[in-house]
């Protein structure tokens, strides 16, 4: 039996141990925190999972909170005007729902089963050293703890990396209490809001500990009006400055937040990092070789909510490339190979995440507005952040883009029927 340890415990480690655990596999888990101390800590993401995600989580059956997580049918986008209405208001439709489940439950919820199964969960922070000392124990060691010395190993790639800086300063805050957008009350949606020169607001419904949550995410531009939370240790102050942007900024939004309340001392978390892409294989200073595993290899910022979905695209790929593998060793080649195979899907990700990064150009602000009115051009950039790959078809490039414009404003008329058949006379 291949034995396998996998560094971390997120969304990426604990999918691909439990992946492995099913098909035989002796796997180890290393996490430096316990699932109650997971729990009973603070948030750590603000994941929104679509549907390809959700699927290879289905694919596994550990879709334990499906049942139980709000289903979002749609996601929206307004852009504020300088007078603050909105210029852009539209929703689109997601072709197969979306889902988010903090990480606090899934997380906690996801290594008590693996321990249960029969899986080794070593509570240890690993350091450089302790993966020296295992890579000889192991067939294959898989680092998937994106933050801290671990990350070090990993070399940046500056060539898939056009970034060296943060682009945005990031704030989350979970509530209880948030009403309804008026526009759709019985749809669940992810609305995001741009507010050009300052950042943007994101809003999604999410499982906490508690229950149905909402999310709000500001994504500040750094040194800009949404800069504002660097420092601040009390929650709640996090949430008054969080509400005091929205009244600011997106009146629409902070009309229905007039009553929410912090779920818990723990639902807050502020930060920033510069998205980064970094070569895959570390090597330690005994001479051996561990595979990085999703943010430890691609880190994009949240912006388009691409981290938690790629992190199970990526535990997705890796499980076939191990299972592909047999008895045959895992050398450097290969997990080269296998980031590869992974990277022709994450650089979807990472091309459009970079993008909405910058200040949009002429074209896309036209694809933006054309969804007032053209609900093909809402539905498309909806289903985007399910298939990121999809852009490259019709939102990079302006002809590209003024393309598709033309073709759902003038779509052309479907073919007249063919004329029926003269009858044929009896001889």
């Amino acid at each position: 039996m291949r034995k396998i340890l996998v560094v971390g415990a997120g969304q990426a480690g604990l999918q691909l141990a439990l992946g492995l655990q099913s098909h035989g596999y002796e796997v180890t888990v290393m996490s430096n925190r316990t699932p109650d101390e997971l729990r009973g800590g603070r948030v750590m993401s603000t994941q929104c999972m679509f549907h390809t995600a959700l699927q290879h989580e289905r694919d596994i059956e550990v879709n334990f909170w499906e049942d139980q997580a709000p289903r979002i049918a749609g996601l929206g986008v307004s852009v504020a005007a300088p007078d603050r209405s909105r210029a852009v208001n539209w929703l689109g439709k997601l072709d197969g729902y979306a889902q988010s489940v903090d990480q606090r439950v899934k997380m906690a919820g996801w290594m008590e089963t693996f321990a249960q199964r029969g899986g080794q969960l070593v509570i240890h922070g690993a350091a450089v050293s302790d993966l020296d000392f295992f890579a000889r124990r192991y067939d294959l060691v898989l680092v998937a703890a994106g933050k801290g010395e671990l990350v070090s190993m990993f070399e940046r790639d500056a060539e898939r990396s056009p970034y060296d800086t943060p682009q945005r300063a990031l704030s989350v805050a979970y509530v209880h209490g948030l009403d309804p957008r008026p526009e759709h009350p019985e749809t669940e949606a992810v609305r995001c809001n741009l507010v050009p020169g300052v950042g943007e607001l994101f809003v999604m419904p999410c499982l906490t500990t508690s229950g149905r949550a909402d999310i709000l995410f500001w994504e500040g531009v750094p040194g800009g009006p949404a800069d504002v939370f660097q420092g601040i240790k009390d929650p709640q102050e996090h949430l008054a400055r969080t509400l005091d942007l929205m009244e600011e900024h997106l009146p629409w939004e902070y009309a229905r937040a007039t009553k929410v309340e912090l779920t818990d001392a723990g639902g807050t978390l502020a930060g920033r990092y510069a998205p980064t892409v970094r070569r895959p294989v570390g090597r330690l200073p005994g001479g051996g070789a561990v595979l990085g595993v999703a943010d430890v290899v691609v880190a994009n910022d949240p912006i388009t909510g691409q981290g938690s979905n790629s992190a199970s695209k990526c535990a997705a790929t890796y499980l076939a490339a191990i299972l592909e593998r047999g008895e045959e060793e895992f050398d450097e080649e290969w997990m080269r190979a296998t980031f590869e195979r992974y990277w022709a899907t994450a650089q979807h990700a990472t091309k459009w995440t970079n993008a909405m990064l910058a200040p949009p150009p002429e074209h896309i602000l036209e694809l933006l507005g054309a969804g007032n009115e053209v609900q093909h051009v809402a539905d498309r950039f909806a289903n985007g952040f399910n298939d990121p790959s999809d852009f490259e078809e019709w939102f990079f490039e302006p002809e590209k883009a003024r393309a598709y414009l033309d073709r759902v404003a003038h779509p052309e008329p479907a073919p007249a029927p063919a004329p029926a058949a003269a009858p044929v006379s009896g001889l």
